[in-house]
């Protein structure tokens, strides 16, 4: 179905991967025949994170935005498939929709998927953006253990309030106002039992040996984003060959919505000079 809303200057296709026993939803706009940008959201949310990407990617590629599993309008319903399942989901969207190649920007979790995705089909991937990500293909004790000492105190939140786990993360990815009100807006659909769909996420950020790609990597961090996340994309960038290393200033872990413009501005120029490599 194409829909249009009057949030975007762009005409929006809404479509389906139907899977055994769910769906996947997922949403195509801009430029047939270009090429193609699949934006992966952050955890808890769902693809409106990129609302304030959409109209402007669009006016120069194919844009693809993705509700993951238990997100958004992909309720997982009595699947066993967990959010790991997300790098065949992706894959198979590029099927349908005609694509052999794809840059890939992926915020916080969705930069953890993005690499997962690049991890098993790295002929696919022509690029990849991560903001507010880190490198999976080494051992990360520190950041898992730190992780699991994060999501223990989201979760004890939202047993008791869902509102209040909601206001909670807003706050903890979002430096402003105007930024934690839309990130809040977007986790309006995730339920308590998605909890049971992220113990996938152990499959996708699991100790492995150090490994190296060559497709380009655009690492970015949100000036307000806690020193272990940048600590994790600085160290990432130096053990990366062919990779860009920017903290955007004024913004906090997603600084797509606290800092749209900037955002807008490092990820084409890093696309478009990929492209024309």
């Amino acid at each position: 179905m194409n829909i249009q809303t009057d949030r975007f200057e762009s005409l929006i296709e809404h479509k389906m991967l139907k899977m055994d026993g769910y769906d996947i939803h997922y949403f195509v706009s801009g430029k047939e025949n270009n090429d193609v940008v699949v934006f992966l959201h952050p955890a808890f949310s769902d693809h409106r994170a990129f609302d304030q990407q959409v109209d402007y990617f669009s006016k120069k590629y194919r844009v693809i935005t993705i509700d993951f599993i238990g997100h958004g309008l992909s309720k997982a319903n009595k699947s066993k498939d967990k959010i790991d399942a997300s790098s065949k989901h992706i894959e198979k969207i590029l099927e349908i929709e005609g694509f052999d190649k794809v840059n890939l920007v992926g915020v916080s979790m969705g930069a953890l998927i993005a690499q997962h995705f690049a991890l098993q089909y790295p002929e696919k991937t022509r690029s990849l953006t991560a903001l507010g990500g880190y490198n999976i293909n080494k051992k990360n004790k520190e950041v898992g253990k730190a992780q699991k000492f994060s999501n223990f105190g989201l979760v004890l939140r939202a047993i008791f309030s869902m509102k209040s786990f909601r206001k909670k993360t807003a706050e903890i990815t979002c430096k402003t106002e105007k930024g934690q009100a839309l990130f809040y807006g977007t986790s309006s659909l995730y339920e308590r039992k998605s909890f049971l769909v992220m113990q996938g996420l152990q499959n996708v950020i699991k100790d492995r040996e150090i490994r190296k790609f060559m497709y380009p990597t655009l690492i970015l961090t949100g000036e307000y984003d806690i020193d272990l996340a940048k600590k994790m994309a600085n160290e990432w960038h130096l053990e990366a060959d062919n990779s860009e290393y920017f903290m955007i200033e004024h913004a906090g872990h997603c600084a797509n919505i606290d800092t749209p413009l900037k955002f807008n501005e490092l990820v084409d120029g890093f696309i478009q000079k990929t492209n024309n490599n």
